[in-house]
């Protein structure tokens, strides 16, 4: 069964030549019939929209439709208000003396049933004759074509401007605008609808607004639709949206290929209910919603569920269905967004409509059918069997009829079809009006054409500018599309299958703001399923913060996996494509989704550490500091004297320098304390163990000198304690001048050592300088070692090498153990490491040499005498 509605060629016509005289028809002038061909005075538009009505079979009325034919016509409903449209546009016309004084104006409707043929036989027929459709040939020249409005679909608008263009005929296109491969055709035809590049890139804007970027597209199977995705489909990608399937709208047709038709739309409704995609872009036509229904409503019996979709449509689409489907489910609209040619509504057209009756109307040809199936009544005056219970009243009124069947608020395509009325009409008046000689001339000749060739109006169409009932201003752009934006709306059912367009957004007609797509968020209703929450459509879920995408290999780059940041990285946003480094001076957080400043480290006098490490400096220092006090006092006792007493005091002195040297180590570093704290505890520490290797080498002499005829006694006449500390300390006060020279230490910070940490420390310039000064230290303690081990069977009374064993035996583990120590620390504890050492290395140095001593000297004075001392060495030998 053929259910659709089929769409007319409108063509504009000039019908006749005789100016009434004086005055113009009167406003009561009756309206023309809305069928076929009218004739009421002398200029005719004969307009051509969209037929209301569909006939079994390919026929055309030649006068007003019979009763006895309204059981064989199924009928678009909605699409009767674009005839209302025109008569309502032709009424005003016929009483507004400023446009086209003394002149009627009527029109033809002429039918194109979706077929190439038709179309094309629509188009000649206001080229022939009257009745007589002789190609090419047309004897009344009464009836001469001046202009074409056409429309509503691309394909009747092609095939219409393949005829009529040869003959050069302005034709104003109110519907979709064709794809014209042949450029010289374009110059004849003017579109009422704006550019289709500019409504997809509002589209495309719309997705982004909502981030939606995973879609499904249904596009149409024509020309449009090629162009749509080879040259729309890259932007929408380039801008981040994926397409999860991309179906082909197959054509309407009327011949026995519908069931493979339904088949494919079958096929696409499984693509479409195993897709993940929410959100579904339909470019379409104005019959495309009349399909979705009718695919709707028989998934049902083929156990197809198909779950409700945020469709998003193009201002091509309306909802035009015909009755037939009236009751048909229509709730997998609710929710939906859908682009409309910017309309207002026109001043006098909804009391228009409201006056409409069948028994009034007896010039309308077509308020019968469209009251039978509108209201699904019969008249009473039909020669045929009545078929419904219900009998036509003509009382019904047009305004309680439920949107499925009849909206009283004037469409995109009516509001185009009465603005294309008034551009023709003052296209009219101006060429009529630019050469008022030549009017006076042929005032009183009934044969001669008053405007010449048809293609003299295409400038004036193309320049006509005005304001019409509504107050907007109504012009064509440079590329002849009408300079209009777009209205958005959303589309809301209810419960008894009936359904309002709530306008929840505008498009800016100026492709050149910055932000074209204007929305109400806030009043829009979405899918039941989505209970009132905006959807989302992705691919996949967000990668939260704390992670970055990862691309799925063989699925669209919408399409990732979510991995965590590697450490030291964060992702403070959703789906960001990569983590991110911290700035300077800050790390991330547990969840690697914020970054937080980093503490600043150092060994400072308030960490407890740093306290107790400045103590036990302090403390030491000053018992290092009681003992140099007790050997002053006691300098003249054989313990003090033996040995060197200058070695001793310098010895003493530079402990205690070691242990205030770590106090340079705490604190904050600054210069001068950089550049002072290895140097000069490196030439302290030196001096220390120099002495210590003096002491221990003159006892040894001593020992070695006391033996009958030794030579050796003559070198511990030449002070050789004083020269081996001095040399000794010599050298290593090279390596820091050196050192202080080539790469001095200076403050730094580690910002990349510790996560959370800045550690401020000495960076100790040349690694290798630093090295060879505790390397140094090392090295005297060794030898000193050594030396002491050899003397370690002299006599216990008198020689202090045993002492001296045992402390150089602390200072070498001490150091032995400080290197692989301080490799493998970090931070503030590496200083610390550095501080223990110098000062368990000197504290060794203290307690094993002196604290015997001090023993002796306070406790035990008794043993302090020289007969005590030599005893010893007596007992030795």
């Amino acid at each position: 069964m053929l259910f659709l509605a089929l769409m007319i060629v409108l063509a504009v016509v000039l019908y006749g030549q005789r100016i009434i005289p004086l005055t113009k028809c009167p406003i009561k002038a009756p309206l023309p019939i809305l069928h076929k061909y009218f004739q009421p005075g002398n200029f005719i538009i004969a307009s051509i929209t969209s037929q209301v009505y569909i006939f079994s079979s390919p026929a055309t009325f030649q006068n007003s439709p019979s009763d006895e034919m309204f059981d064989d016509i199924l009928m678009f409903t909605q699409n009767y208000q674009h005839i209302l449209a025109l008569a309502f546009a032709v009424k005003e016309l016929n009483g507004n003396p400023q446009i086209l004084p003394n002149v009627s104006v009527g029109f033809h409707i002429l039918n194109s049933y979706f077929l190439a043929r038709w179309t094309y036989l629509a188009s000649m027929e206001p080229l022939s004759t009257q009745d007589k459709l002789i190609p090419n040939y047309k004897c009344d020249i009464q009836n001469t074509v001046v202009g074409v409005i056409g429309g509503p679909t691309s394909e009747v608008c092609l095939h219409m401007t393949n005829i009529l263009s040869t003959y050069k005929i302005p034709q104003i296109l109110y519907g979709s605008s064709p794809i014209i491969n042949d450029k010289s055709k374009e110059d004849f035809f003017h579109e009422m609808f704006p550019s289709g590049t500019y409504q997809y890139l509002c589209l495309l804007e719309l997705l982004l607004h909502f981030k939606w970027t995973w879609i499904g597209l249904v596009v149409f199977d024509d020309d449009n639709g090629d162009v749509f995705v080879q040259d729309i489909l890259p932007l929408y990608t380039q801008k981040g949206i994926c397409v999860d399937f991309l179906e082909p709208m197959p054509k309407i047709s009327f011949s026995s290929d519908i069931a493979e038709t339904a088949m494919k739309w079958f096929a696409t409704s499984h693509i479409v209910t195993r897709s993940t995609a929410n959100i579904v872009l339909i470019q379409g036509e104005i019959q495309t919603i009349s399909v979705l229904i009718t695919i709707f409503h028989f998934s049902q019996f083929h156990e197809v569920k198909i779950k409700s979709r945020m469709w998003i449509m193009t201002a091509q689409m309306d909802f035009a269905s015909p009755s037939l489907i009236r009751d048909w489910d229509i709730h997998f609209l609710h929710g939906a967004l859908s682009f409309a040619v910017h309309t207002n509504h026109p001043r006098g057209f909804q009391q228009f409509i409201k006056e409409r009756n069948p028994a009034s109307e007896i010039r309308d040809g077509f308020i019968r059918i469209f009251w039978k199936d509108a209201f699904n009544c019969a008249f009473l005056n039909s020669s045929l069997p009545l078929r419904h219970e219900k009998i036509c009243t003509g009382e019904e009124k047009m305004d309680n009829l439920p949107g499925t069947l009849f909206d009283t608020n004037m469409s995109g395509h009516s509001y185009s079809i009465y603005n294309a009325v008034y551009i023709m009409a003052h296209a009219l008046h101006a060429i009529t009006s630019s050469n008022s000689i030549e009017k006076a001339k042929t005032r009183n000749m009934r044969q001669q054409h008053l405007l010449g060739e048809p293609w003299q109006l295409h400038r004036f169409i193309r320049n006509t500018s005005f304001i019409n009932n509504a107050g907007e201003n109504i012009s064509f752009d440079n590329n002849g599309h009408i300079s209009a934006g777009f209205d958005i709306f959303n589309w809301v059912t209810y419960e008894n299958n009936t359904f309002t367009k709530v306008k929840i957004g505008w498009v800016d007609p100026n492709p050149s703001s910055s932000k074209s797509v204007n929305i109400h968020e806030d009043s829009i209703v979405w899918p039941t399923r989505f209970n009132q929450k905006r959807p989302h459509s992705l691919c996949n879920d967000y990668c939260h913060s704390g992670s970055s995408k990862v691309k799925i290999e063989g699925k669209p780059f919408c399409c990732y996996e979510c991995f965590s940041c590697p450490e030291g990285k964060i992702a403070d946003q959703k789906d960001m494509d990569d983590c991110s480094q911290c700035p300077e001076g800050q790390y991330p957080n547990n969840n690697h989704d914020s970054c937080l400043l980093k503490q600043i480290v150092f060994l400072s006098y308030k960490d407890p550490l740093g306290t107790s490490l400045a103590t036990i400096a302090i403390v030491f220092a000053c018992i290092n500091t009681v003992v140099l006090g007790i050997f002053i006092k006691y300098q003249d006792t054989p313990i003090v004297k033996a040995n060197n007493r200058n070695i001793t005091y310098l010895l003493l002195v530079s402990l205690v320098l070691s242990f205030l040297c770590s106090l340079l180590f705490i604190g904050e570093p600054e210069k001068v304390t950089c550049l002072l704290r290895q140097t000069v505890f490196g030439i302290i520490f030196s001096v220390a163990i120099s002495s210590v290797l003096a002491k221990t080498i003159i006892v040894i002499l001593a020992f070695m000198a006391s033996v009958p005829g030794s030579k050796i006694r003559r070198w511990l006449r030449k002070r050789l304690d004083n020269y081996i500390v001095v040399s000794c300390s010599l050298i290593q006060v090279a390596f820091c001048t050196i050192w202080l020279v080539i790469s001095p230490p200076y403050p730094d910070a580690d910002m990349n050592l510790m996560t959370d940490e800045i550690i401020l420390e000495c960076n100790e310039g040349s690694t290798l300088m630093f090295y060879c000064v505790l390397l140094y230290l090392l090295f005297l303690a060794i030898v000193g070692f050594n030396v002491a081990f050899q003397g370690r069977h002299l006599p216990d009374s008198f020689n202090e090498t045993k002492f001296i064993f045992f402390s150089l035996l602390c200072v070498c583990s001490v150091w032995l153990s400080f290197f692989p120590t301080y490799l493998s620390t970090k931070g503030k504890y590496l200083v610390t490491v550095e501080i223990f050492s110098i000062l368990s290395s000197s504290a060794g140095l203290l307690g094993c040499i002196f604290f015997p001593k001090c023993f002796v000297i306070v406790l035990r004075p008794d043993l302090n005498n020289k007969r005590q001392l030599l005893k010893g060495k007596k007992e030795e030998i």
